[in-house]
């Protein structure tokens, strides 16, 4: 169900009266994670809502010629349009003047974070499992267009997990794709620390620096640790993802209004900002996605993701 009135406001567990003086005004909290899918993805400007990607759909052939004198045959090659569709992202956060004046933090500068990590996780659930996929966002999440060109491996088929993250990259190659990022299910680095060989020697050395992102066989990893990763579903996702296009009309941006109005989906308004002596912030992006599938030397109807299933040792 939509929601219009949500307001953050002084309770028994909030009141910022009750944060003792000599506590620190910095919240300790997780590190906001952004988009995995648009960290790893192909990143566009779109000059305006629609935007036309041509992708190869046809390719050439040559042919050997009899003889001295033989006819020379003809080839083509064609390409198909793939649309990108802006749709816009926005969320209203409403903060009461008095609130904000007894706050012993900053809660802007807090907000602000919060909101792109809620983006990066809605452009994820969208992408990779379809969830609340805009309807112009024609293209297949990835997760579903994976599954139905059955590109995926089930953990403990092959003999240890090296060999099932080998075999994703086996499956892309019959296609004709490279294999050029992972995105991880939350806690994959860590069983990746865990792999030992027979003779209990790590066998996944990371590197010591902890800002340094993960890599795979020293292709990007990051996890999507934003709450939207689907663990029993799948705990990896490798691919060409340059196949993958986000297409940004409008980069995040926030305003804050001390006099607007919120009103409900039929029109009833809920929140009176200069009335109730309220702040509220606004952010909004404008982001569209497809991905681009072309017709390969190998495969007409390939796909550029293989998904590695949850199975036996990978099953908790």
């Amino acid at each position: 169900m939509p929601t219009y009135d949500e307001v953050i406001s002084r309770d028994a567990s909030n009141d910022p009266l009750e944060i003792p003086e000599e506590v620190s005004s910095e919240i300790i909290q997780d590190l906001p994670q952004a988009s995995a899918v648009m960290a790893l993805s192909r990143r566009i400007t779109m000059s305006s809502r629609k935007y036309r990607q041509p992708v190869l759909d046809v390719l050439p052939d040559a042919y050997w010629v009899s003889g001295d004198t033989g006819l020379k045959q003809t080839t083509a090659m064609d390409w198909t349009n793939v649309v990108l569709t802006a749709e816009p992202i926005a969320a209203l956060v409403v903060v009461p003047d008095e609130y904000m004046a007894d706050s012993a933090v900053p809660i802007w500068s807090q907000v602000r974070p919060r909101l792109v990590s809620a983006i990066g996780k809605l452009v994820d659930l969208a992408t990779l499992w379809g969830t609340n996929k805009p309807s112009t966002w024609t293209s297949s999440a990835i997760y579903t267009g994976a599954n139905a060109a059955g590109n995926f491996v089930s953990g403990g088929d092959y003999e240890d997990l090296a060999a099932d993250v080998a075999r994703m990259g086996f499956v892309l190659s019959q296609d004709g794709f490279p294999l050029t990022g992972f995105a991880a299910a939350p806690g994959f680095h860590w069983r990746l620390v865990g792999q030992r060989s027979t003779d209990g020697v790590p066998i996944y050395t990371p590197s010591l620096a902890a800002t340094t992102p993960s890599t795979l066989f020293g292709y990007p990893m990051p996890e999507v640790s934003s709450g939207a990763w689907s663990s029993n579903t799948a705990m990896l996702i490798g691919g060409d993802w340059s196949k993958s296009i986000i297409g940004v009309r409008q980069d995040i941006t926030f305003q804050i209004f001390d006099s607007a109005v919120i009103s409900d989906d039929s029109g009833n308004v809920v929140f009176n900002s200069m009335q109730q002596d309220s702040k509220i912030m606004r952010v909004v992006c404008r982001i569209g996605w497809a991905t681009a599938v072309p017709t390969t030397q190998l495969s007409s109807d390939g796909y550029p993701w293989v998904v590695l299933k949850p199975g036996d040792y990978l099953a908790s």
